[in-house]
């Protein structure tokens, strides 16, 4: 052990006197990361409770940020589902069951969790920098023992992929006439279900859902096959995490800007 460091009797943890070992540019990570989650925060709070812009009956382009929309103020088409019988009031988003399984699916996600531990949080910020935190009791405590949750927000989350899923084919069937058509809403809203399946395929839950509790593979092929794909988009977790993101907020914007009248969808077949 170095003159600088020194290990409290009983602790385990290695005590830095100094705010950090480190020479290199190691809070750029945790700065970029902490920016980019408050910028998802707070455009998808603002655009959630704004309630309006969220739908396109032209084409049928409906954001995921509302889908599905089930407030008695929604579209008539817009609600795959039907309505609830009253008006919501601002406080209440229009996706109200939707909304709260997608962000607790994303916060307690073991990719997710590691990034706001390490930004947000500092526990740690980075390796030989020095935590705020006095003690460390990891994911013990009843409110972080939620974290353990995330597999069955993964099945919840699933099922909302797949209504977003529908709600990205449908319009392909609603062009200018009325029939088939492509227009660029419809290739945003494509790779937004893309990346979105890609992120969810690649949660460590599916991939243990898939395959983990096998004791042979060679008994299972297909499910090996299945297990090696997922494996794949696990070890991009972080890639897809990120892409989804910006594809969410990217969709909502177009399709904000398409309904308010702003801009007109660019239509590439009818």
């Amino acid at each position: 052990m170095t003159s600088t460091q020194s290990t409290p009797s009983g602790s385990g943890r290695v005590r830095i006197p100094l705010r950090t070992l480190r020479t290199d540019r190691w809070w750029i990570g945790p700065t970029l990361t902490t920016l980019g989650l408050a910028t998802f925060v707070v455009y998808g709070a603002v655009r959630v409770f704004q309630q309006n812009h969220y739908w396109v009956g032209e084409h049928h382009y409906l954001t995921p940020f509302y889908s599905p929309c089930l407030a008695n103020q929604c579209a008539e088409e817009a609600s795959l589902f039907g309505h609830l019988p009253w008006d919501f009031p601002p406080f209440l988003p229009y996706a109200l069951i939707s909304m709260p399984i997608l962000l607790l699916f994303r916060v307690t996600c073991y990719y997710y969790r590691k990034a706001y531990y390490r930004s947000v949080w500092q526990a740690p910020t980075a390796c030989a920098v020095r935590e705020p935190h006095r003690t460390y009791t990891g994911e013990t405590r009843p409110l972080m023992l939620f974290q353990n949750s995330h597999r069955y927000f993964f099945y919840a989350a699933s099922i909302i992929v797949l209504i977003n899923t529908w709600d990205m084919l449908v319009p392909f069937f609603h062009g200018s006439d009325g029939g088939f058509g492509v227009g660029l809403g419809n290739l945003i809203m494509l790779a937004n279900v893309l990346l979105l399946w890609g992120y969810s395929f690649g949660c460590h839950s599916c991939r243990h859902l898939m395959g983990g509790r096998l004791r042979s593979f060679g008994k299972h092929p297909v499910q090996y096959w299945f297990w090696s794909r997922l494996t794949y988009l696990n070890g991009r977790h972080m890639l897809f995490g990120w892409l989804s993101l910006a594809s969410l907020m990217i969709t909502d914007a177009y399709i904000a800007l398409l309904a308010s009248g702003t801009i007109t969808d660019l239509r590439f077949f009818n």
